[in-house]
């Protein structure tokens, strides 16, 4: 049987060892000390053990039916999305006046991969409406808020949001979907969404549908476009339910993965729709969302890697095949197990390396978003801002390759559904897709983020990297094995910003060629720069006598790989990105 156990205490080891949260300066965090945050986090890995995990495997088999308009969820749905709202895990970041707890949005976000790892098809059922509420209260009015946020939070109600349709996908400027004005100030919105996660379900009373659409007068491509909130049945001035809205599911798509999902075709047949925000200002409002969304699924991208490794680092252990070179490991039986073999702990350790560094990286950026939110700091946003598409794209990236190197512990095995490896190689690959696909990511970094306000921030980020090894180099412990190997790759990453900068304008092709590459090079210096935070917090602890010893000492192991194992690559993608334009460019298309 599959089971997964939350890494509370490597959450821990992050949150406080590294990020040291409580000592920040970020308003919440002084309250955020050990023990609360470790009665959080054991919570919240229960749930997700206990509740969540147990679903993983069936959700996926059963999947989502539509049953005369209505999206069936798989057995055991209803019980464990009941048992979050009781919870109130939804809330847990959310503002206190709606019913929230008003915790900080880094606290979300460690629960978030919790349940992400045990059962990611159903966490997105809360994870949306999450996003979706994100954008009620940054343009919403104080009656859509009142109207709208508490159900939402408490999960009586859940949210999507709706922007691909059939023909239109990253382009949005092709979007066809019309929102016709009405005298009482509502609009009448017709079109066709598709791929709309939690699009229909029977988990919550009511769904409300954030729908991008476009009102007449605003012009042509993305300038004319409005966000709109769509419930699935009206609301009452008092907040009772009223009539069915003219919103509709035609289909529930069959997919590689997330099953226990319903990916919905959506019909708007003169459904009645309010502008949220401003008139032809639906894209800002709508980014609200996206950003959210999108560190969420580079979250996705290791949380649905851990669980594979945990089945596969098991495996590891337990199968016997072969024997050690250096000498048997296991002389009582057959064969010594997989785990002694040096190929194996490579596949490992890079899931292993790459996993916790992840960990460390989206919640760094989550506390980013938390200083920008409390403290106004322009400078974090800037940051965060231009870490998302990395965030994203990198991250998704690996952990699908994560994924895959986990089935491949497993041989045969991890090719049958039995194991539940291949579950999580499917699952994972629809997060290198939506929330823009990976390849649109790197256009965005290379093409908005990294020229965004003058470059300051892109600047800012070197300057950070900079700073911590100059601030570190007296360590001996640190500088040959994790400052020198970061030093390396971040100026390979300037060499790359600089050749951008140099040929982005007469040669814009030479750029964009290289932006896949660019955006690994950069979350590999990014990682390695949260090893070497980690290598640094775990050296004080060692120092300081710390209890767990070899808790420390493995995470030094591990942070050594990574710098030696992984970080060069680095130089790789600098070289592909200095071949510039021709190579790939070099076929005309009726050659292909």
């Amino acid at each position: 049987m599959r089971t997964y156990t939350a890494p509370v205490k490597d959450a821990q080891f992050v949150l406080h060892d590294v990020l040291d949260i409580a000592g920040s300066g970020i308003p919440g965090y002084a309250d955020l000390d050990h023990d609360f945050t470790e009665a959080v986090l054991d919570a919240a890995g229960k749930v997700a053990s206990e509740i969540l995990a147990p679903l993983n495997a069936s959700g996926d088999a059963e999947g989502c039916q539509l049953d005369n308009g209505v999206v069936r969820t798989p057995k055991g749905f209803k019980v464990a999305f009941e048992a979050l709202k009781e919870g109130g895990w939804n809330g847990l970041d959310l503002p206190e006046q709606y019913g929230g707890q008003g915790l900080p949005y880094l606290v979300g976000t460690a629960v978030a991969e919790f349940f992400v790892s045990a059962n990611m098809a159903f966490n997105m059922y809360q994870g949306l409406t999450h996003g979706a509420i994100g954008a009620l209260l940054a343009h919403g009015s104080p009656a859509q808020k009142a109207t709208y946020v508490p159900k939402m939070l408490s999960l009586a109600w859940t949210g999507t949001m709706n922007l691909t349709e059939p023909h239109c996908g990253t382009d949005l400027g092709l979007m066809r979907t019309r929102a016709e004005p009405q005298e009482d100030g509502s609009y009448l919105i017709t079109g066709q969404k598709i791929f709309i996660s939690a699009g229909e379900h029977d988990l919550a009373e009511n769904i409300i549908h954030m729908v991008l659409a476009k009102a007449p007068g605003g012009g042509e491509g993305t300038r004319g476009i409005s966000l709109f909130i769509v419930p699935k049945f009206l609301v009452n001035a008092d907040g009772s339910l009223g009539a069915r809205n003219a919103v509709s599911c035609g289909k529930v798509e069959e997919k590689m993965g997330i099953h226990g999902n319903s990916t919905c075709l959506m019909n708007y047949d003169g459904a009645t729709g309010c502008l949220i925000g401003d008139l032809h200002k639906g894209m800002r409002a709508m980014f609200t969302m996206m950003n959210e969304a999108r560190l969420g699924v580079g979250l996705q991208g290791y949380a649905v890697a851990e669980p594979a490794y945990q089945g596969a680092l098991a495996y590891a252990k337990d199968r016997l095949q072969g024997r050690a070179v250096t000498g048997d490991a296991n002389p009582a039986g057959p064969a010594d197990p997989l785990i002694v073999h040096p190929d194996i702990r490579r596949n490992l350790m890079e899931q292993k390396s790459f996993i916790e560094g992840a960990r460390a990286f989206t919640y760094w950026a989550a506390s980013l978003i938390d200083r920008s939110r409390r403290m106004g700091d322009e400078a974090a946003e800037g940051l965060v801002s231009l870490m998302i598409p990395v965030l994203k794209g990198f991250q998704t990236d690996k952990g699908f390759e994560a994924a895959v190197n986990a089935q491949q512990i497993y041989g045969g095995h991890g090719y049958i559904e039995e194991t539940g490896a291949s579950q999580f190689v499917r699952d994972a690959r629809i997060a290198m897709i939506y929330e823009g696909a990976n390849g649109v990511q790197a256009l965005d970094l290379v093409g908005r983020k990294m020229t965004q306000d003058g470059g300051k921030h892109v600047m800012a980020f070197f300057d950070l990297v900079k700073g911590f090894i100059r601030e570190n180099e007296g360590d001996a412990g640190l500088k040959a094995q994790f400052l020198d190997p970061l030093k390396a790759a971040s100026k390979d990453l300037q060499a790359a910003a600089m050749f951008f900068a140099q040929q982005g304008a007469k040669n814009p092709d030479a750029a964009l060629a290289g932006a896949y590459d660019f955006m690994h090079l950069f979350g590999h210096v990014c990682l390695g720069l949260m090893w070497a935070r980690m290598a640094k917090a775990a050296q004080a602890a060692l120092a300081a006598g710390a209890a767990d010893g070899e808790f420390y000492e493995a995470k030094l192991a591990t942070g050594r790989f990574y710098m030696a194992r992984q970080l060069p690559a680095t130089a790789l993608h600098l070289a592909r990105i200095l071949t510039g334009a021709d190579p790939v460019m070099a076929l005309g298309a009726d050659a292909f």
